[in-house]
Order: structure tokens, then C-alpha cells, then sequence
């Protein structure tokens, strides 16, 4: 049996937790999912052109390598349908509570466990994971009248699939990462587009390309091909990209691939000035696309710096006037720091998650939080990368997690000691001084201070030997 589980959400991470339990003949667990199936991120977010920017072999479980990836760069229905089939394949699904909201978790401490409160009533657990991830909370920027619309408007993270733009005028608000991707098939439709732009983005081109019959075949009936293929992608990722995001030698070989593919793609010097960052590389997350440029030279795409004052019935007012629009589409993305949010998380002495961190998330590893016990974060404060694959930081933190579990079940609760959470605070800090993050541009990657909440600021060979194993000393146990 082993203890009782709760994990928080069946994207990427929750799925990994839920498979590692099954593998270690653990299956008192329970995967509550406030959708209406399995796949995060990759289920809600349906825009066209949704994609993902890391090669499709390395966005992947390192232990359900597949050989059927299409392409390159896979876009959302391969990722969503590789996620349904890894719940099949590992016997999760009877595990899944689909449609079901974790509304709070408290420890209760008599007891020594977790009462986790859904929207269906309240449970009792030994343990708590949280894998709700960063990117699950549409951030919709407060703009004075935008109830006053009057056409349908929507984020892109909630696309509205029943609002036909063919032949329409679309304001698209935002140019990040999102926006670069559903900006070409929205062009495509639309009578007019335009594209509010606050902060231009560093972009680089895409190599994307199907992958021919012959490379498939190689990868199904070779599987040393794909691990090799696997295994260059994250070394060049790692020593090149890296690098770049750390200020070494490749960032100036970064910028200047972005300068030529700007220069190659927008002929218009007027729009390449209103396209180039004024920031270092990397600050922002990079876009990785080789539509986006092209998108936006069309004759019937406006790219808009001006100041957006308000919405009006009619559009989108600027500080230069109004932008009619029949449709308004928000790629304006997530909520990032409110990590855990909406969810209410108590540990001991009544103390509040959401109060802990009211100057910032953070987490022992990004895992562990001082007077939570037996509550382990997936892809918490401090784990996002700006160079390579999340789910390989993810199989990291779980492996970890499945450390602990013994432990539970010899010496009862146990929670990060403040001393170790301070150590690990001052080698962050020590790790941030260098990297770009620090240079003055906004990312979703600071909170509201600019502090870096999000990022990992170390290379993943790293993070992996960190958390290879939990240290005994860096905890508190029951007994």
C-alpha cells in the first residue's frame, strides 16, 4: 500500500509522480485534476499554432522515450496525446479524480497528516504533491474598460473555438511567446490584425522539420539512435544555451543569430527598430519561431506601440487613438509567481503558505517548504529553465520525492529545517548574481519586487546531483 498520496494536478509532473508510485508498487495515491482529463497546460492551451519550443525527444520522459514523434518541434494535439498515452500505458487513470478542484490542504498536526478539502468534500493524506506548475493561471491585464467590449474576447489560454475570424479585424495584446505562435494562423484568417506590442522580444529561428520515414524507423527499431539524438540535444542545450543565459561566450553568438534572422526576415527598417530589444538575450525567454517575423510584415498586420489607454465598445483605445477590432484575443500569459494559487495551503501552528511567501515564493530545492511537512512541490520557486527541458528538472524532483517516502515511514513526518532553507536561500543568490535575468527588462520570470522566483540559475547536471537523494540533516522528523 505505502502512504496516502494527494497529487495536485495531472500535467507532466503529476503524471511522472503518479507513474514513479505505480513503479514502486505504491498505489494509494489519488491525482486530482480540476479538468476534464489528463495533459496541464497541453490540454487548456488549444490557440492555433500552439507548439512547444524544446525538440519533441527531449520534451519527454526519460523512461517512455517515443520513437513516433512527427517532428522536431511538436505542437500541442502530439504533446496532449503523448501525455493520454503515458496515464493508459502506466495504469494512472483509475488513480484520476478529473474534474475535481483542490480547494485547501492543512496539516493537521495531532494526526500527523494532510486534510485535503475538493470541492467534493474533504479527504484525508499522508502526503501532499503539488504539481499545478507555472503556467495554469491566464493572467488578464487589468485594462479600464474591458468589460465594455463589445465583441467576444478571450485568452489565448482559453481560446474560444467557436469564434470564427476569418475575414474579422483582430487585436491581438501581447507579443511574447504565445502571441508569436497563433500571430501567423490569425494573420491568416483575418481581414486585419493587430499586434500590441509593450516590449519586443529577442527571436531566433526554429530548425523545425518533420521527420522522415527513414528516421523514424531508425528511432522504433534503434533505440540507440533516439538516445543518442536525446542525449546530443540537452549537451548542446546545456553548453551552448546555458552559457548564453550565464553571460558566456555563446550570448554574443546568440544576439547576433537573432540580429540576422530580425535583419533577413523584417525589410521595413521602420518595424525592425520597433522589433529590436534594448536588452541583453536571454532576460526574457527567447522566442524560438520562424513565423512570426513573416506574420508580421504582411500588409494586413499592424504592429502597435502605443500605450493602450482603455477598451471601448468599438476596440482597443491608444494613447494614439482608437484601433477598431471585432475580436480581442489576450496572449498576455500566466500568472507565474502565485505559485500554488488559488489553492489555500496551512501547515503547522496555522501558518499560511500565502503568508510565507508574501515577499516571494521559495522552497528548499524548489521542493520543500520550513513548517510544511510531508508537502513537495513539482516545478515549484526557482526550477523553471530558460534553456532546456522542464520534465527533466520534473524527474529530478521526483526522484527525490520517492527518497523521501521511506523516511516517512520510519520516522513519521518530516519538514525542511529554516537553517537548511536559509543556506540553500544564499547559494541562490550567490548562483543569480551572474546570469542575465538580473539585467532591468520585466519577465515573467520576477515577481512584483524583481526578484527571480522562477528560474533555476545553475546547469541541470547540477540540479540533478543535488537532488539525487534527501539529506536526513536538512530535515525535521516526528521521531
Amino acid at each position: 500500500m505505502g502512504p496516502a498520496v494527494a497529487i495536485i494536478g495531472a500535467g507532466f509532473g503529476g503524471l511522472c509522480m503518479a507513474i514513479r508510485l505505480q513503479q514502486a508498487g505504491i498505489d494509494s495515491y489519488t491525482v486530482f485534476e480540476k479538468g476534464h482529463d489528463v495533459g496541464g497546460t497541453w490540454r487548456d492551451n488549444t490557440y492555433p499554432g500552439a507548439g512547444c519550443d524544446i525538440p519533441s525527444h527531449l520534451y519527454s520522459y526519460s523512461f517512455e522515450r517515443y520513437s513516433s514523434w512527427t517532428r522536431r518541434y511538436p505542437g500541442q494535439p502530439e504533446i496532449l496525446a503523448y501525455l493520454e498515452m503515458c496515464a493508459d500505458k502506466y495504469g494512472v487513470r483509475p488513480h484520476l479524480r478529473l474534474n475535481t478542484e483542490v480547494v485547501s490542504a492543512a496539516f493537521d498536526e495531532a494526526l500527523g497528516r494532510w486534510r485535503v478539502r475538493t470541492d467534493g468534500g474533504e479527504e484525508l493524506f499522508d502526503v501532499v504533491v503539488s504539481a499545478v506548475g507555472q503556467l495554469n493561471r491566464p493572467h488578464l491585464p487589468e485594462i479600464p474598460g474591458g468589460s465594455s467590449f463589445a465583441g467576444p474576447s478571450f485568452h489565448s489560454a482559453r481560446w474560444d473555438h467557436a469564434t470564427d475570424l476569418t475575414g474579422r479585424r483582430v487585436a491581438v495584446i501581447g507579443s511574447g511567446s504565445s502571441a508569436a505562435q497563433l500571430i501567423p494562423p490569425v494573420a491568416e484568417a483575418a481581414a486585419h490584425l493587430d499586434v500590441f506590442q509593450r516590449t519586443p522580444n529577442w527571436v531566433i529561428p526554429k530548425p523545425d522539420a518533420a521527420f522522415g520515414p527513414l528516421t523514424q524507423t531508425a528511432f522504433h527499431r534503434v533505440p540507440l539512435v533516439q538516445r543518442a539524438y536525446r542525449e546530443w540535444i540537452y549537451r548542446y542545450a546545456e553548453g551552448t544555451l546555458y552559457q548564453a543565459l550565464a553571460g558566456g561566450w555563446s550570448a554574443g553568438l546568440l544576439r547576433k543569430r537573432a540580429l540576422e534572422h530580425l535583419n533577413d526576415q523584417v525589410p521595413d527598417a521602420g518595424l525592425r527598430a520597433r522589433l529590436t530589444p534594448d536588452y541583453p538575450i536571454g532576460c526574457k525567454r527567447v522566442i524560438i519561431d520562424s513565423k512570426f517575423y513573416p506574420a508580421l510584415t504582411r500588409p494586413d498586420v499592424d504592429v502597435v506601440t502605443d500605450r493602450i489607454t482603455r477598451i471601448v465598445p468599438e476596440g482597443v483605445e491608444t494613447s494614439a487613438g482608437l484601433r477598431e477590432a471585432d475580436v480581442i484575443v489576450y496572449a498576455t500569459g500566466f500568472r507565474t509567481t502565485d505559485f500554488l494559487s488559488p489553492v489555500e495551503i496551512t501547515g503547522r501552528q496555522g501558518r499560511r503558505l500565502g503568508d510565507e511567501w508574501k515577499d516571494g515564493a521559495e522552497a528548499y530545492l524548489g521542493i520543500a517548504v520550513p513548517h510544511f511537512p510531508n508537502l513537495f512541490l513539482l516545478y515549484g520557486p526557482n526550477t523553471n529553465l530558460g534553456h532546456n527541458s522542464i520534465v527533466f528538472m520534473i524527474e529530478c524532483q521526483v526522484r527525490y520525492i520517492m527518497g523521501c517516502l521511506p523516511y516517512l515511514a520510519d520516522r513519521g513526518p518530516m519538514e525542511v529545517r529554516p537553517e537548511a532553507m536559509e543556506s540553500w536561500r544564499r547559494s541562490l543568490e550567490r548562483a543569480m548574481d551572474g546570469m542575465v535575468w538580473q539585467a532591468g527588462c520585466a519577465s515573467w520570470y520576477k515577481n512584483a519586487a524583481g526578484r527571480v522566483t522562477n528560474n533555476w540559475p545553475g546547469p541541470t547536471p547540477l540540479y540533478r546531483r543535488l537532488t539525487r537523494a534527501p539529506r536526513p540533516a536538512a530535515f525535521r522528523f516526528a521521531r
